[in-house]
């Protein structure tokens, strides 16, 4: 869904949701008042306890500066996901290599 909405100093431009059982991820394309652009990933999982239903959420901030590394690394993640579910082995690797 495209839109321009504007939110006090934050324009809407674009937003996709994808729905994955009970969760929905929403990716929303916004502008800055300078224009520059930042994409802003929500988690939305409604759960119910005691038969009251909440709604948990869980936003990522991915500015321009960072949109190269994250689509590097998603890439490489789900490409590794693939290499191993083909192969049956999943090794533990708890070495995080942080890309500056």
């Amino acid at each position: 869904m495209d839109n321009q909405q504007n939110n006090g100093n934050n324009q809407d431009v674009h937003s996709t949701a994808v729905k994955a059982g009970r969760r929905i991820y929403y990716f929303d394309v916004k502008a800055t008042r300078n224009d520059d652009l930042y994409l802003t990933i929500t988690e939305s999982k409604k759960s119910t306890h005691n038969g009251e239903t909440k709604i948990q959420r869980h936003k990522i901030f991915l500015y321009k500066e960072d949109f190269e590394k994250f689509s590097d690394a998603l890439s490489e993640s789900l490409t590794k996901i693939e290499e191993l579910k083909s192969s049956g082995v999943y090794p533990s690797d708890n070495d995080y290599q942080i890309e500056d």
